[in-house]
């Protein structure tokens, strides 16, 4: 068997790994980024290199030998940032846990250590593979020396040979030495020769071979000022060589022999997989299969087949176990209780045909803790069953503690918060072909090991929204409105299937007309959804430039098109053929799929617990989605009717709720004055921004204005306005200066929101929800802007989504105090629909806007518009 030695460059990888994810924390709170970066790559060694030796290098200190020749040697580095420091014991110790060589050696670098090593090691036969993102290891590559060098990414990496360093420089891996002595390298404060590049430098090597040969012949060099920089630098090149070169007989311990890699230990990376929270990781080696199982401690459970009062107590963790996520169709496979008496599965024939266990279940006074108590509620109405007396829920508390981890997955929840007695559901039931309901001994403890979880972790998370003052949030907001959604879900909207045909009719002879046209105008027939073919006939044919290229020909995206929309007449045609292609395949088709066979009704179910900023999303079929700002996208809402004769639609939208929020929470003088007194506000920020009378605003202005007031809500940067408003980058740039001088309130508070984000990590809405931001000392700039802009409108988003669920539970509690039929069917962005008979419009129109409008009191007036008709389109 041949033998291969890997020596990893650890501080370079580490570093690597810090700076291309973002920050991550641990629910202690500890940076984990590196440590999950770094566990990436030595997972990939490890399956692909298949080592038989192995080392990880790291550096001893700040001061090596080179500080003698050159103490500003690595002196323009920035410190370490402490968010990396800390990751570093972890580092270790899981190369601990896979048993894998580390060393350091004072007065050297980690380059030295394996340096030595690949030296020693090609003399004893060995493969050598040297793994770092520091290029100045090429000088190392032999032809028994392969070095790769680490991307942008983590385990993406560039492998070279002495054929590749040829290909790619033109030079071998021993001159990688003089290319650094000539050109320097900036990350090492090495200085090189001033003004001579990579390129340079590698044409002085091809002829010179090296830099002393090149010193002695300098008067042979072409270029006056070249020839005088390399006298001037003589001794400078010299030195940075030396420098860069690396030391191949350092004192190192460690023999070759004693750096056998044998293989991991599985329960030391188990158990500090758990300790940082990488359960993704766990799933990838197969923990929850091969190591948690053993790892489970047994639990004692009962498989009732008689229901009685020791089971169904006045409090109790319960689960409603499916394995479909569509839960109007899904089949129940089983019941599970857990309480101070025990854990107990139920088989759902028994519970279903049991009238003691649907008693308890309707009774609101019997205390239940639920995991996902809509997918709950509505799974058993379908059946007939009503589950009343929910007190808690996992999947909601669980959701406002971290809202980035949109995971609906029981265990991963669980081993988050330190419970690691539960398997996941992929690992019981499989996953897309291969799901199946297992055996019921399996099932059983699954389902009875979920409730025992429940009641265990129900005490902790209402602790830790205790802390976060976020108790609230949880048991008066986002708690009674599952329970609204559930009903909503249910309830359904009816759709006019005939409309909806007639529409796919309608669409379809629009979307003909389109192809003629689109063949008119290119010469010649083809396939218009066909990317290759539209780009041959685009940028072949009618000779358009081509804007960007892919691996497979010319790209024909949306943007692309855009950019070319007044190059030529086909383009906007293409582009509005593109749309309606969608309406008829994802709306029109796609309704028709989701119409349920008994009800004639689409059943959308409501995201509660997926987007950080708190607003409800809808899937099967997504309601929030409908294009309405084309024509025909608008012509949909036609099909969505009320279910009785004799009713009507009625909408309610809040009229600029976020630019109410902003002005609320940046506590702006003019934006408060401007709605206190009802002024249009796109026009009293033209006026402000251009300095002109309200008389004097031109539509353009007005237009300009509104754009940017609600990007500022967004977080808009110069290039996304340019982009909107089709002007520069630099007029973009000075309006947006403009709006923020007119506006100081705004500008201040968006400068703290960065702040305050910096300082705690998170922001907060008004309702004390919270999104935690960690990019936002990220040294990447894009990830960093992207943070900062997050920081800025999160707060007024999320406020604004936690205004209209306010709303929402206000509207059902008033619905019902008033005795009136009227049902709330959707909520949309800002908006909301019901369905009402026509008899109860009047109250409505005095209501809807009285119960929106007071959810909550703000420093300016919430306004609310609605209409009514005989559809949903009708109604807007």
């Amino acid at each position: 068997m041949s033998k291969k030695l890997v020596l990893v460059d650890g501080n370079s990888i580490a570093y690597r790994a810090f700076f291309a994810l973002p920050l991550l924390n641990n629910d202690k709170g500890v940076h984990t980024n590196a440590v999950y970066g770094f566990t990436m790559m030595l997972m990939r060694i490890l399956e692909e290199e298949k080592p038989t030796h192995m080392l990880v290098a790291f550096d001893a200190g700040k001061t090596t030998f080179r500080h003698e020749t050159f103490k500003e040697y690595k002196g323009g580095r920035q410190k370490t940032p402490p968010e990396l420091s800390e990751q570093f014991p972890f580092i270790r110790e899981l190369l601990d846990a896979y048993q894998v060589q580390r060393y350091e050696l004072v007065n050297y670098e980690a380059d030295d250590i394996i340096g030595t090593l690949s030296a020693q090691a090609e003399k004893e036969g060995f493969e050598v593979k040297v793994i770092s993102g520091d290029k100045d290891l090429l000088q190392l590559v032999s032809k028994n020396t392969t070095v790769d060098i680490t991307r942008k990414g983590i385990t993406d990496v560039d492998s070279y040979t002495p054929e590749a360093i040829a290909e790619k420089y033109g030079i071998t891996p021993e001159q990688i030495i003089d290319m650094k002595g000539l050109m320097g390298d900036s990350s090492d404060n090495i200085p090189g020769v001033p003004g001579v590049g990579e390129k340079t430098a590698l044409k002085l090597l091809k002829e010179y071979s090296t830099v002393e040969n090149l010193l002695t012949s300098i008067e042979n060099v072409s270029g006056k000022k070249l020839k005088e920089k390399l006298e001037e630098y003589r001794e400078q090149a010299l030195m940075s060589k030396e420098l860069a070169t690396i030391f191949r007989d350092a004192p190192v311990e460690v023999g070759i022999n004693n750096l056998t890699y044998e293989g991991y230990n599985e329960e030391k990376i188990i158990s500090l997989f758990k300790e940082l929270g990488f359960n993704s990781l766990l799933d990838k080696m197969g923990a929850p299969e091969a190591g948690m199982k053993e790892d489970l401690e047994d639990i004692q459970f009962e498989r009732v087949t008689a229901i009685d009062e020791t089971i169904l107590q006045d409090e109790a963790a319960l689960i409603v176990e499916m394995i479909d996520e569509n839960y109007h169709r899904a089949e129940i496979v089983g019941f599970g209780i857990a309480h101070a008496e025990g854990q107990y599965f139920i088989p759902a024939e028994l519970a279903v045909q049991s009238s003691a266990f649907k008693t308890w279940l309707c009774d609101e006074s019997k205390r239940k803790y639920v995991f996902d108590g809509k997918q709950a509620i509505v799974a058993l109405k379908w059946r007939g069953i009503e589950l009343k007396g929910i007190d808690f829920d996992l999947l909601i508390a669980s959701y406002i503690l971290n809202p980035a981890d949109s995971t609906e997955d029981m265990a991963t929840i669980a081993r988050a918060k330190g419970y690691a007695q539960l398997q996941s559901d992929e690992a019981i039931y499989g996953k897309g072909a291969k799901r199946h309901v297992p055996e019921e001994g399996i099932l059983a403890e699954h389902i009875a090991r979920k409730a025992a979880a429940l009641c265990q972790l129900r005490e902790q998370m209402l602790k830790e929204l205790e802390e976060n003052e976020q108790y609230k949030l949880f048991i008066d907001l986002e708690m009674p409105l599952s329970f609204i959604l559930a009903e909503m879900e249910y309830q359904g909207v009816k759709i006019d299937s005939g409309r909806l045909n007639s529409m796919g009719l309608e669409l379809g002879e629009r979307l003909r007309e389109f192809e003629r046209n689109i063949y008119e105008l290119a010469g010649t027939e083809f396939n218009i959804n066909s990317p290759k073919q539209l780009g041959v006939v685009l940028f072949e044919k009618l000779n358009l430039p081509a804007v960007k290229k892919t691996k497979t020909g010319y790209s024909t995206s949306a943007d692309v098109l855009e950019q070319l929309a007044d190059a030529h007449d086909i383009i906007p045609q293409i582009l509005h053929y593109r749309q309606l292609g969608k309406l008829q395949s994802t709306y029109i088709e796609g309704l028709k799929k989701v119409i349920h066979e008994k009800t004639d009704k689409v059943h959308t179910r409501f995201n509660q617990t997926l987007t950080q900023t708190g607003r409800l999303s809808s899937t099967d079929p997504n309601l929030q989605n409908i294009p309405i700002r084309l024509e025909e996208g608008k012509k949909i809402r036609q099909a969505f009717i009320p279910s009785q004769e004799g009713w009507v639609i009625f909408a309610a939208d809040y009229s600029q709720i976020e630019l109410r929020v902003l002005a609320h929470i940046a506590n702006d003088e003019k934006l408060i004055d401007a709605f206190n007194h009802d002024m249009d506000i796109h026009t009293k920020t033209a006026m402000d921004v251009f300095h002109v009378k309200a008389e004097e605003v031109t539509a353009n202005m007005r237009r300009q204005a509104k754009a940017v007031n609600f990007g500022i809500v967004y977080g808009i940067s110069d290039y996304g306005l340019s982009q909107s408003l089709g002007i520069t980058r630099k007029e973009a740039g000075k309006f947006i200066d403009r709006y923020l001088e007119s506006f100081p309130g705004v500008k201040e508070y968006m400068e703290e929101s960065v702040r305050d984000a910096k300082a705690k990590g998170y922001v907060t809405t008004l309702l004390h929800r919270r999104r935690y931001i960690p990019e936002i000392t990220s040294r990447n700039f894009n990830l960093r802007s992207f943070a900062e802009r997050t920081a800025m409108n999160t707060p007024i988003q999320g406020s604004a989504a936690d205004i209209i669920k306010l709303a929402m539970i206000h509207m059902a509690a008033r619905l019902q105090e008033e005795k009136l039929q009227t049902k709330l069917l959707l909520q949309v962005h800002d908006e909301l629909i019901f369905e009402a008979p026509a008899d109860e419009i009047e109250k409505l129109k005095e209501l809807v806007p009285e119960v929106m409008e007071q959810a909550i009191e703000l420093k300016v007036p919430l306004k609310v518009d609605y209409s009514y008709g005989p559809t949903w389109f009708d109604a807007k």
